[in-house]
């Protein structure tokens, strides 16, 4: 990666909301918001919400536990226990596929309540690393592909050597009928580029219907960061999402917001730990820090992977372990 390309990526400013803050808000913000509106409202809106979760909960049931965990389990009631949590943007759909598919989105979030600090660590798609259960390295996003989210976890796990206690997967496909159910989103490209028939202007506010953003977050080939240029409108278009589902205007459609979250997000997260999050972590995002894990390119076999320095896993990891305090 030449010096140009790290002072971009360098210079870029830094996110000041999680992605997972994000996340929580959106399932329990439509309940927050309309608690001054009456008791019956609020308790259907609960119930719909509750009954959402439960759609969505799927435990990653083959997932192996941290060596940490099994000293010392997560207990998240008290407010008290760092955490991490795995977001995966999931290609399911994309194309008309209808195979499991592979997380083309990786970042893996941790909250640590005792700091006040959460970070983000960006994982490249295409980074080359021993998938935990087949016994061969290939590039990560494939553990999702080989093995489902219990894979995607133990990898990423075995990677950076600390506990993957969560996961969030978002079928980045159906993001666009949940874009179209919240009247679209908006962005600000870092880049102009044209993609599927779609315009976009660098610095230039940009309101989304749900093709044009699955299209904005699909373009890599023309992007001087290559991936690392995806996953950042990726991020962008997750976030922008949820944030326009947590608004007012969203909340008076939660109906056709929650039907359409159900059928396009999974988390192992139960109703009650999401609840205890919101309500006991909120001080962990004071402080939000993003980190790209970065390598080169290279072809191994004529395929293309993303080689990571030892030192910089090390240097990903040592950041990761302070912030779950292992």
């Amino acid at each position: 990666m030449d010096e140009q390309s790290k002072r971009s990526k360098s210079s870029r400013p830094k996110k000041k909301k999680s992605v997972l803050k994000i996340v929580l808000l959106v399932i329990l913000g439509l309940l927050i918001l309309v608690t001054g509106i009456g008791g019956y409202v609020v308790w259907r809106v609960y119930d719909d919400v509750k009954s959402t979760t439960e759609v969505m909960y799927e435990p990653a049931e083959e997932q192996e536990p941290h060596e940490s965990r099994l000293n010392k389990p997560l207990v998240v009631d008290d407010g008290e226990d760092p955490f991490s949590v795995l977001i995966m943007g999931v290609d399911t759909g994309d194309f008309d596929r209808d195979y499991t598919g592979r997380s083309d989105t990786m970042m893996l979030v941790t909250l640590n309540p005792n700091t006040e600090k959460t970070s983000i660590v960006s994982i490249p798609r295409d980074t080359y690393t021993e998938i935990i259960g087949e016994g061969f390295k290939d590039k990560i996003n494939h553990a999702y592909a080989f093995g489902g989210t219990s894979m995607a976890m133990n990898t990423v796990q075995n990677l950076f050597d600390i506990p993957v206690d969560y996961y969030i997967s978002v079928n980045m496909e159906s993001m666009q009928t949940i874009v179209d159910a919240i009247g679209g989103i908006t962005v600000v490209p870092p880049l102009s580029f044209e993609h599927s028939g779609n315009t976009f202007v660098e610095g230039e506010e940009t309101h989304l219907t749900g093709a044009q953003a699955l299209s904005y977050s699909r373009m890599r080939y023309e992007d001087p960061e290559g991936d690392y240029g995806r996953q950042y409108r990726q991020r962008q278009v997750i976030e922008a999402t949820m944030k326009q589902i947590a608004t007012l205007e969203s909340v008076r459609n939660y109906s056709s917001v929650l039907e359409s979250m159900s059928s396009s997000m999974k988390t192992n997260m139960s109703f009650d730990d999401m609840v205890d999050m919101f309500n006991k972590y909120r001080s962990a995002v004071n402080e939000v820090e993003q980190i790209q894990l970065s390598g080169s390119g290279t072809y191994i076999d004529e395929i293309y992977y993303e080689i990571i320095p030892d030192e910089e896993i090390e240097r990903v990891q040592e950041h990761l372990q302070n912030q779950l305090e292992l």
